[in-house]
C-alpha cells in the first residue's frame, strides 16, 4: 500500500452536509437561544412570534385589526410627544392620551381601510404613473380632509364651539398639511409601490408614529 493511500483516510476532512447532526444541533441551539426570532421552518407564524396570527386576523377582521393597530400607533406617538415623561419624569396627561388613542381607533384605522381600498380600486397597479397618482390624491385630497376631521374631533372632545373649531382649522390646517408634505410623499411612494393593500395601515402606523408626534403637539396647541 502506498504512503498516500495509508494517510488519505486521515488527512482528508469529512464532508459536512446540510443534514449533518452537528449543523442541526447548532441551528437548534441558535433557535432556542433567541426569544424573538425563531426557525420559520418549524415554528408556526414564521420567524417573528405572532406575525402569522396577526396576518390571519387582518384577513378575518380587517377593520377591527386596523383600528386596534392605529390605536396603538397613536398611543405610542402621544406618549413620546409628552416628552416630559421621558426627560424630567412629569405626569402623563391621560385624558389627552385617551383622546388621541381613541381617534386612532375610531377614525384613523377604519377610514384608512376604506380610503386605501377605494384608492387601489380606482388607480390599480404599481407603475410609476399609478404610484405618483395615488400619492397626489392622498396628499392633495385626503390629507386636508383627514386634518380637518382631526381638528374637529379634538375640538368636540374638548367642548369647543364650532367657531373655535373653525378658527383652529383656519389657523393650523395649512401647517399640518405642510408637515405632511415633508414626510408622506416619499413614505407613500414606498407604500403604493411595494406594500400590499392588506398591510397599508400597519405600514402607515409604523411610519406615522413619528408624524403623529407632530400632530399630537400641533393638535393640543392652544390658539
Amino acid at each position: 500500500m502506498s504512503y498516500k493511500a495509508e494517510i488519505s483516510g486521515i488527512g482528508e476532512p469529512a464532508l459536512v452536509t446540510d443534514k449533518s447532526p452537528l449543523i442541526i444541533q447548532i441551528q437548534t441551539n441558535a433557535v432556542e437561544s433567541s426569544p424573538l426570532f425563531r426557525d420559520p421552518t418549524i415554528a408556526e407564524g414564521g420567524a417573528i412570534p405572532g406575525l402569522h396570527a396577526y396576518s390571519d386576523a387582518l384577513d378575518k377582521y380587517p377593520i377591527t385589526l386596523k383600528a386596534l393597530t392605529s390605536l396603538v400607533g397613536w398611543l405610542l406617538a402621544d406618549l413620546i410627544a409628552q416628552h416630559q415623561v421621558f426627560i424630567v419624569g412629569g405626569p402623563i396627561d391621560y385624558m389627552r392620551l385617551a383622546t388621541l388613542s381613541s381617534f386612532g381607533f375610531i377614525y384613523h384605522g377604519p377610514s384608512g381601510h376604506y380610503f386605501y381600498n377605494w384608492l387601489d380600486e380606482i388607480i390599480p397597479g404599481t407603475e410609476a404613473v399609478h404610484v405618483f397618482s395615488k400619492v397626489a390624491v392622498d396628499q392633495l385630497f385626503w390629507c386636508p380632509i383627514f386634518m380637518s376631521v382631526f381638528f374637529t374631533y379634538l375640538g368636540l372632545v374638548n367642548g369647543d364651539s364650532f367657531a373655535t373649531i373653525g378658527n383652529k382649522i383656519k389657523t393650523d390646517l395649512f401647517n399640518a398639511c405642510q408637515g405632511s408634505w415633508k414626510v408622506w410623499p416619499m413614505a407613500h411612494f414606498i407604500n403604493f409601490k411595494f406594500v400590499s393593500n392588506k398591510w397599508r395601515i400597519p405600514y402607515i402606523n409604523a411610519v406615522q408614529i413619528a408624524f403623529n408626534i407632530f400632530l399630537s403637539l400641533l393638535g393640543t396647541k392652544t390658539t
